[in-house]
C-alpha cells in the first residue's frame, strides 16, 4: 500500500516538472516522447535519492510505460534483487536509446547477469536488445575497472562480426563499445585498433563508420598518454 502511494506521489512530481521545451529537444535528438514529460535527468536522479534500493517500487514505475518514470525505475531498483526475467522482460520493452542506455548504465550493469547479457543481447535481432548489448560492452569497460583484459577480448570478436549493421541505434552502441574497449589500457586499446583496421576493409558503410571515428580517437595522444600511465 505504501509503495502505491509513493507511486502516485512521484506521478504527481513527474507530471509537475513536464517541460514541453525540452520534449521538442528530445525529440530532435531521436528520442520516443509519445509517453514522455520532458524532464531533466538531474531532476529524476533527485527524485531517485528519496526512494533508493525499492525494488518492489521499480517494478511499479516499471510497468506505468511512461518514459521518466521507466528512467526512475532503473534507478531506484536494487540490482541484487533483478532477476534475469526481469532483465529479459524490461530489453523487450525499449522503445528508446535513452531508456536502453539509462537502463544499462543505472542498473543492468551492476547485475551478475551483465557480463552474459551482453553478449547474448549482441546476437539478437532486435534493435534495441542488440544496442542493448553493445552498451553493456560500453559500460563494462568503462566501470569494471577490476576486470582482466581478456574478459573483453570475446566482446571485440562480437563489435567486428556485427559493424555491418547499418541501423543507427546499433552502430553507434559498437561504435561506444570499441572506444571504451580501447581506452581500458594500452593492450585493449592495441587490441580495439586492430578490430578497427579489420572493419575498414568491410564493405558496409557502418563499418567503416564505426572503424574510423574510432581510430580517430583512439590514436590521440592525449588518450594514449594517459593510457600509458
Amino acid at each position: 500500500m505504501k509503495d502505491k502511494e509513493t507511486l502516485n506521489s512521484i506521478i504527481g512530481e513527474l507530471k509537475k516538472h513536464s517541460n514541453a521545451e525540452n520534449l521538442k529537444g528530445m525529440a530532435r535528438f531521436g528520442i520516443n516522447i509519445e509517453k514522455a514529460f520532458g524532464i531533466n535527468i538531474p531532476i529524476l536522479r533527485e527524485i531517485a535519492k528519496k526512494n533508493k534500493n525499492n525494488h518492489s517500487l521499480a517494478l511499479q514505475l516499471w510497468e506505468t510505460n511512461l518514459h521518466e518514470a521507466c528512467i526512475l525505475a532503473t534507478m531506484v531498483d536494487n540490482p541484487k534483487l533483478v532477476t534475469e526475467t526481469q532483465l529479459e522482460n524490461w530489453v523487450l520493452d525499449f522503445n528508446s536509446w535513452d531508456i536502453c542506455d539509462q537502463c544499462c548504465a543505472n542498473l543492468f550493469e551492476d547485475t551478475p547477469f551483465a557480463y552474459h547479457k551482453a553478449m547474448e543481447w549482441s546476437y539478437r535481432k532486435e534493435e534495441y536488445v542488440k544496442r542493448a548489448g553493445f552498451v553493456m560492452m560500453a559500460r563494462l569497460a568503462i566501470s569494471d575497472k577490476k576486470a582482466e583484459d581478456a574478459k573483453f577480448e570475446p566482446f571485440l570478436i562480437r563489435m567486428l562480426e556485427e559493424a555491418g549493421d547499418e541501423r543507427n541505434f546499433v552502430k553507434k552502441a559498437i561504435n561506444w563499445a570499441l572506444r571504451q574497449t580501447g581506452k581500458r589500457s594500452f593492450r585493449m586499446n592495441e587490441a580495439a585498433l586492430a578490430t578497427a583496421k579489420e572493419m575498414l576493409r568491410l564493405d558496409p558503410k557502418s563499418a567503416k563508420w564505426i572503424a574510423t571515428d574510432a581510430i580517430r580517437e583512439l590514436t590521440n595522444a592525449n588518450i594514449i598518454k594517459r593510457i600509458k600511465h
